[in-house]
C-alpha cells in the first residue's frame, strides 16, 4: 500500500510544464525532436519483504568507498525493522526497487547491534572537525541521537526530498506519541560532499602548463553538494562538517566520477549536527529552498 497518495513528477507542474513549451517553441526549427517523459512518483514505507537488495545499493552509494567496511545488510535489515518510520520513492509501484529513501535510526536503541556500532567509532572518528559531536556520541552521554540516512540516485527530481523529510517529522511526532523510543535531541545527517580536482587524463589539446601545488589546492578548494538541501540545513545546525573517506583510491578516481566538465571530482562524506528543537525550522527550510520559494 502507498504511504500516500501518488504525487506528480516536477515536470508535469505547471512551471515546469511551460518551460518545457518554451523550450520546444525555441526548438521548433530543430531537426530533432524531444521526448517527453512523466513519470508517477510513489511513495512507501519500508517493505523487508521487497527492498532490501535496493536499500543495501542506496546504502552502498551514499557510504561510497567506505560502505565495504560496513555489514550494509545489518544496515538495511535494521532500517526494515521499522517499517512505520522514513520512506521509499519508487516509480513502477510497490514491487520494484527504490529510487531514494529517507529514514532515522536512534544510535541508543540499536547500540548492541554490530553495524551501529562500527558506525558510531567510524563517525566519532570523523568529527574532530565537529567538537560538539564527539562528546554526544560518547558512551557516557545522555544524549539521543538520531541518525538520517537518506540517499538518492543521481537523476532524480530533488522535488521528491521535502515529502520525505515532512512524513519523517510526522512519523517520529507520532511515534513519540506511542511512546516509541524516537525521543530525540539530537539529529545527525550522514551526506555526501565534493571538490573539484586537476584532471590526470591528458588533453587532445596543446599541453596544459603545470599545475604548481598552490594552484591544484584551489581548484579543490571549495566544496560542492550531491544533495542541495544540506546547505539549507547548516543554516539550522548546531554544526556541520566533511571529512575524507578512509578507503585509499586509484589516482584517476576523480576522473572516473567527474561528468561533462573538465575538472574530476573527489568526494567526501559530510555530517550536519542539528538540535531536536531546530529540525522542524530546517524540515520548513528544505521545502522553501526545493519548492524555489
Amino acid at each position: 500500500m502507498a504511504k500516500r497518495k501518488q504525487e506528480r513528477d516536477p515536470e508535469e507542474l505547471p512551471d515546469a510544464s511551460d518551460k518545457v513549451k518554451r523550450q520546444d517553441d525555441d526548438d521548433s526549427g530543430s531537426d530533432d525532436d524531444m521526448d517527453m517523459v512523466n513519470v508517477d512518483f510513489e511513495w512507501f514505507d519500508p517493505q523487508p519483504a521487497v527492498d532490501f537488495h535496493g536499500l543495501k545499493t542506496l546504502l552502498r552509494q551514499l557510504l561510497d568507498v567506505d560502505s565495504q567496511l560496513f555489514n550494509l545488510s545489518e544496515l538495511a535489515d535494521i532500517i526494515l525493522s521499522q517499517p512505520l518510520l522514513g520512506s521509499t520513492v519508487k516509480v513502477d509501484g510497490n514491487e520494484t526497487d527504490p529510487y531514494a529513501f529517507l529514514t532515522v535510526l536512534n544510535l541508543e536503541t540499536h547500540k548492541d547491534k554490530k553495524v551501529i556500532q562500527d558506525l558510531t567509532a567510524y563517525l566519532s572518528a570523523k568529527s574532530s572537525s565537529l567538537p560538539q559531536l564527539s562528546s554526544l556520541l560518547d558512551s557516557s552521554s545522555p544524549a539521543q541521537i538520531g541518525l538520517i540516512l537518506t540517499e538518492r540516485f543521481i537523476n532524480i527530481p530533488h522535488e521528491i526530498v521535502p515529502p520525505m523529510y515532512t512524513m519523517l517529522l510526522e512519523e517520529i511526532q507520532w511515534a513519540v506519541q506511542e511512546s516509541e523510543p524516537y525521543a530525540f535531541t539530537h539529529y545527525l545527517v550522514l551526506s555526501k560532499c565534493y571538490s573539484e580536482v586537476a584532471s590526470q587524463l591528458p588533453s587532445n589539446d596543446a599541453p596544459q602548463p603545470k599545475k604548481s601545488k598552490k594552484e591544484k589546492k584551489e581548484i579543490g578548494g571549495e566544496t560542492f553538494y550531491f544533495h542541495p538541501e544540506d546547505e539549507v540545513l547548516h543554516q539550522h545546525a548546531l554544526g556541520h562538517a566533511s571529512f575524507e573517506y578512509d578507503t585509499p583510491v586509484d589516482e584517476g578516481a576523480s576522473d572516473s566520477k567527474r561528468a561533462f566538465q573538465e575538472l574530476g571530482v573527489k568526494p567526501k562524506g559530510h555530517l550536519v549536527l542539528i538540535e531536536a528543537e531546530k529540525f522542524e525550522g530546517a524540515v520548513e527550510g528544505v521545502k522553501k529552498f526545493l519548492s524555489g520559494q
